[in-house]
Formats: C-alpha cells, sequence, structure tokens
C-alpha cells in the first residue's frame, strides 16, 4: 500500500511499525492478568472450602476460571510483546497492537491534536509509561503501551515538537 506524499511528491510506502515496546510490558501485562484472574480463584476455593452444600458449584466455577484464567495469564502477555510495535516519523505516528483483534493505525502529524503521558502505580514499579496520541479521528486516540518512562517522556516532547512545527488545524 502506498500514498503520495504531499510535500516531495514521492509514494510514501504504509509498513509495519519498527519498534517493539519495552521487554518489561511482559511483565506488566502479567500482573495485570494476575489481578484479574487470582482474585476470582482465592474467593471461589476459599467458598468452595468453607460452604459444604454449594461446594460442587463452587468447584465447578474455580475449574472454569482456572480453565480460562491460566491460559490468559501465560500467554496473553507474551503474545502481546510479539505484536505491539510503534514508530513515530517526521510525517506520523505507527501503532500494531492487540492479541485477539489485532490492530494497525497510523496517525498523520496533521492530524495529532493531543499529545500525553500516562504512568500508574503498576506502570511505575515496571519503570513504564503509556503514550495517548489523540487525532481528529472517528476511530480515537492510538496509544502506545509498554514504553520505557524515559523513552515515553521523549516521545512526547518530540511529537509535541513536531506538531507544532506541521501545518494544518488537526481537524
Amino acid at each position: 500500500m502506498s500514498t503520495q506524499d504531499s510535500s516531495a511528491g514521492a509514494p510514501v510506502r504504509l509498513r509495519p511499525p519498527r519498534h517493539r515496546v519495552e521487554r518489561r510490558a511482559v511483565g506488566w501485562w502479567s500482573a495485570q492478568a494476575a489481578v484479574l484472574v487470582v482474585p476470582p480463584v482465592v474467593v471461589l476455593a476459599v467458598l468452595a472450602a468453607l460452604i459444604a452444600p454449594a461446594r460442587p458449584w463452587l468447584l465447578l466455577g474455580l475449574l472454569v476460571v482456572v480453565l480460562l484464567g491460566l491460559p490468559y495469564l501465560l500467554v496473553m502477555p507474551r503474545w502481546r510483546y510479539r505484536v505491539h510495535r510503534w514508530e513515530s516519523t517526521e510525517h506520523a505516528v505507527y501503532t500494531a497492537a492487540g492479541w485477539v483483534r489485532q490492530e494497525w493505525r497510523v496517525a498523520p502529524m496533521s492530524r495529532i491534536q493531543t499529545v500525553d503521558s500516562v504512568r500508574g502505580p503498576l506502570q511505575r514499579a515496571f519503570g513504564l509509561a503509556s503514550v495517548t496520541v489523540t487525532t481528529a479521528s472517528a476511530a480515537g486516540a492510538l496509544r502506545i503501551d509498554g514504553l520505557d518512562h524515559r523513552v515515553a517522556e521523549e516521545l512526547v516532547e518530540r511529537l509535541t515538537a513536531t506538531t507544532q512545527a506541521v501545518r494544518g488545524d488537526a481537524t
């Protein structure tokens, strides 16, 4: 797929983004998955131990949660790491994300409205940050998760400077 570069008149090749997210993102995504999977397992196990009449149903629920949660906990973070990519050029921001439903997005610099960085408590523990690039698109903002927090800071500064230099009204 190619598109016309209006500044030079030469075709620009659209391609997948080049940069992987930080390897520590696997740990961050694993911790997020554990926060979702472990509490129901513990609650169901405790209830099954305490409530004898409901034990068969609670054990069945526990089995279902373990059978669904364990693969999610073990596979999802590594799969996301394999898929998630990002790149920023002078013309656009590229992202590839997802693990079940994969998405590839390109935001031209002239369409960028805001650039934000987020570091939640769990992200800070792993030294990570997320960058959100809001555009004038019905598809919504581009989000780059799992960046080293220093890389995220540099990216926000670079994108802010680049979008201010690009002509256009980002609408």
